[in-house]
Parts: structure tokens; sequence; C-alpha cells
């Protein structure tokens, strides 16, 4: 029992030759391999004197028993990647090809001889650590700065390694474990890796930080802007990091935003619009866009020419303008009567007829507006004059007889005179005189107008007048060159200060109308 006790003790003291010859000899006590690579661990042994090896192997498990551990021969994690270089005498090497992460772990030797109680395990056993390739980029890289790539792993390698560099899959001459890079520039989108004993690093890119460059802005949609409608503005730039953009017209800040949306533009947003990038590396303006909106015709209006009274035969000019950034056409509407076409209508000789209201429709092919009514009132004398005559009997003489006067003119005359003919005194007045037709009744009653309305005076005569002095005035309705030429084959020797002046075949109305003012 003390024999056995003893023997155990003996197991454990690895690395020297223990009571009766046992020991393991590990070369190395900790391995770094690349993920992927092959690794041989070294190593040797002595079996006691007399004793014969039955079996040799390598195991994960470290002895704290009397039972035999698992061979790596016998885990299929291993099988085919795991070869057993020693022999039964003195070499234990082990040799791992294509290793992998979960292959990180301690190994231990151990050997079994024929003799009852000959098991002996390497004491510590070999610490595999299993790494693999990362190219370590500085945290921060600024345009301009220089640059120094390290390719790393997480042990050190066992090996002495010869670093392989590559640049979009190009090969490099550096040899070491950093690449340097002379200043690098925002246009440095290159790959780089490393490599060793033929394992690649992942491919890292540089991220490079700068200012704003390539700024740019644009419109959308395209084409004309036409007032009403919703107009983007973008704004672009290549910078890193992302860039705040912020929006000017002219001066003013108008927006803090990549766009900037103008949802119902009018003429007012016409201008200059800049945008500004900015990042911690600086910023930049671009250049100015200039917006002209199109809209229809503002602020139209019309005049006259000359103003004040518009009186009858004159020269009268209508004048259109309107606001507009294209080219207006004009068109001149009386009524509902389109009578001119362009920025101003003349009438030449205006008339009577030219009264009324007028609008101006200012057009610039995008919207059409019309003015407010401009009304014309053309004064004019007297015109289309006539005297229509009633009696009240069955025959002129003995009767009431009326003279009634009417004309057209612009203001309506409101003072009608009468005179009897071969007398300048007048005889009454108003639109209406009447009198008593006798034989003192003969002669002419002339009519003056003027301006002042007055109520209708109706005269009363000499009841005795003789049948024959007015038989030539017919009771129905006459025109006054019909009672002018009845009153003058009466009378062919009435003063021409009486009623020449009033002689509607020689003279215009506007004679006849001054002369009676």
């Amino acid at each position: 029992m003390s024999l056995t006790v003893s023997l155990v003790v003996l197991i454990f003291i690895s690395g020297v030759v223990a009571q009766d010859g046992w020991a393991v000899n590990y070369n190395s006590k900790s391995l770094c391999a690349l993920k992927g690579s092959a690794l041989t661990m070294e190593c040797t042994y002595t079996p006691p004197s007399g004793h014969s090896v039955q079996k040799a192997f390598w195991t994960k498990e470290l002895v704290t028993s009397g039972s035999e551990p698992p061979d790596l021969l016998d885990d299929p994690e291993y099988r085919g990647r795991y070869q057993y270089l020693g022999d039964e005498h003195s070499d234990c090497h082990l040799r791992f090809r294509n290793v992998r992460e979960k292959d990180q772990s301690k190994y231990y030797f151990t050997f079994i001889t024929e003799q009852p109680g000959g098991k002996y395990q390497g004491e510590g056993g070999v610490d595999l650590s299993v790494t693999d390739l990362q190219v370590e980029v500085p945290e921060r890289v600024i345009e301009g700065d220089k640059v120094t790539l390290t390719c790393k792993t997480t042990c050190r390698l066992t090996v002495r390694p010869t670093f392989t560099w590559y640049r979009n899959g190009y090969h490099l001459s550096s040899s070491t474990d950093q690449l340097h890079l002379q200043p690098v520039s925002s246009d440095n989108k290159s790959r780089y890796r490393c490599a060793v004993l033929g394992q690649n690093s992942p491919e890292v890119t540089l991220n490079v930080r700068y200012g704003p460059k390539n700024i740019s802005v644009s419109i959308s949609p395209s084409g004309e802007i036409v007032e009403g409608r919703s107009v983007t503005l973008t704004c672009s730039s290549d910078a890193n990091p992302p860039v705040e953009y912020h929006w000017f017209k002219g001066t003013s800040l108008v927006a803090k935003e990549e766009t900037y949306t103008m949802k119902e533009i009018s003429s007012v947003d016409s201008g200059e619009y800049k945008c500004r990038s900015s990042n911690e590396h600086g910023e930049k303006l671009s250049e100015a866009l200039t917006l002209n909106v199109l809209y229809g015709p503002k602020s139209i209006s019309v005049s006259i020419r000359p103003s004040g009274v518009i009186v009858e035969g004159s020269s009268v000019t209508l004048t259109c303008s309107s606001d507009s950034v294209s080219p207006v056409e004009y068109n001149w509407i009386k009524g509902t009567s389109l009578v001119a076409e362009g920025e101003t209508y003349t009438m030449k000789k205006i008339s009577s007829v030219d009264s009324g209201e007028y609008k101006c429709r200012s057009s610039n092919g995008y919207i059409e507006k019309l003015s407010e009514a401009l009304t014309l009132n053309v004064l004019y004398p007297p015109k289309s004059v006539s005297v229509s005559i009633t009696f009240s009997g069955e025959t002129l003489k003995g009767s009431s007889v009326s003279l009634s006067c009417s004309s057209d003119a612009n203001p309506p005359v409101q003072n009608y005179t009468w005179f009897k003919e071969g007398g300048s005194s007048p005889v009454g007045s108003g639109h209406s005189y009447s009198f008593i037709f006798d034989s003192k009744s003969s002669g002419w009653n002339k009519k003056k107008k003027n301006r002042r309305m007055e109520e209708d005076d109706h005269q009363n005569v000499d009841p005795n007048a003789e049948d024959d002095t007015y038989t030539a005035l017919d009771p129905v309705s006459r025109s006054s060159d019909d009672v002018y030429n009845t009153l003058t084959n009466i009378d062919p020797n009435a003063k021409d200060d009486t009623y020449t002046a009033l002689d509607p075949v020689s003279r215009s109305s506007d004679d006849v109308y001054n002369t009676l003012q």
C-alpha cells in the first residue's frame, strides 16, 4: 500500500527524473498559433528502467485519479488534424494541422507501461493559445496625417513570423508588422490586409476625416418656377463625418436641413440662395442658386390722360400697367367686347358712344388678371334737338298749345328758354311752353337750354289768336327742323339774331350749345 502511494506522488513530478526514472519534458510550456496554421508541440519523455511503454498519447484532461484520460485521437474534433509524431521510447512530439479557435486549451502527454500502476502524465502540460491576425488602424485619421498600420495578434507567435502586406490585393514591399503610409487624403479608399504564414487578416479601409468638399445645390422640380407651386432645394457635399446644412437667402438664415422646401412659393421668394456645409474639420459655402419665380400680373391699374373732364371730340388715352417678371400682353375690354390690344388705347376723337366701363386684361402666359373698371363719362352739347306740339281742342284756334323740347346731351340739359320770333326777350322757360292759340300767337317760339334744372314753366298768352297764325304747326310731334322750316316760311323776315344762330342746318350742335349758354 505504501508503494502505491509513493508511485502516485512520483507521477506528478514533471520534467524531473523521478524515483525509478519517470520523466516528461515539454520544450515550451506555452505556445501561440495562428488560426488555420500548423503547429508542433515538442516533447521528450523517459520511462523507468525495466518498463516497456505500451501506450503514449496526448490528452486535454489532467489525471487526478487512477483512471485513464481520453486520447485526442478518439476525439472527433481532432480527427484528421492531429498526428502523434513520437515513439514508445523518448519522443513525444505532437503535430496539429489547421488550428482552430476551439483548440485553445492545455495539453498533457501521458504514457502507460506494462507494469501495474505504470501510468505517468507530464505535470503542467502545454498551454496553447490560438489567435488570428488583425490590422490595427489609428482611431482618428485626419486628412494630411501620416498613418501607421500594425498587423497584430492576441498573443506572441511561437514562430517568428514574416509579415506580408497587401493593398487592394496587390503585394506591398513592407515585411514587418507595420505599414507606414504617407500623408493620406480623403480619396484614399484602399483596402489593406496583412498575412503571416499564409494566413490573412480581414481587410480594413481607412476612415479619413475631412471637411466639406464638392458642395452643390439642386432644385426640384427643374425648369420654370411658377408662383404657387412647391419647390425643394437640396444641398449635398462630400465630407467625413457627416455635415450640418444651413440655407441662406442673401444674408438671412432660412433653414437648417439638407433640403429646404417652399410649399407654395411666391414672388417674394425670388432671390439668391446659398447652402453652408460644415463639420468639425471645416465649412464651405455653395455657389449661389438664383430663384426667379414667375407670377401673373399684380397691382394692375389703369390711368387716363388727360385727366379731368372728358369732352366729345378730344383725344383720350387709356394706359394699363402691372407688375410682372415676364412680358405682359394687354387687352382692352369695353363691357364684354374686346376693343383694343396693347398697353395703351387711344381714342383720337372721342364721342358719346365711347362712354362706358373699360377694363384692362393683363396676361403673361401663366396667369391673367382684370383691372378694376374705369368709367368714361364723355361730355357733349345737345344733340338731336326736337320740338313736339300738342293742343287741347279739336281745332287749333282757341286751343291751349303746348310746345315740348327734348334733346340728347351730357350733362343733361337743365334749363330751357323759349323765345317768340321777332323778339329778343324770353317768353317762357322750362321743358314745356304753353299758350292759347290766337291771331297774336303768330311767330316762332324758340328755346334755349342751359345746365340748371328747373321745373317746366307753362306760359299762357292771348287766347284770341287767329286760326291761320299756326295752321302750319301740325299738332302731331314735329322735329325742330320741321318747326324751323315752317316758322321761317311764315315769317321769312325774322331777325337773324333771334334764331338764325339756332339754325340746325348750318350750325353744329356744339355751336348751338355754345350759343345758348
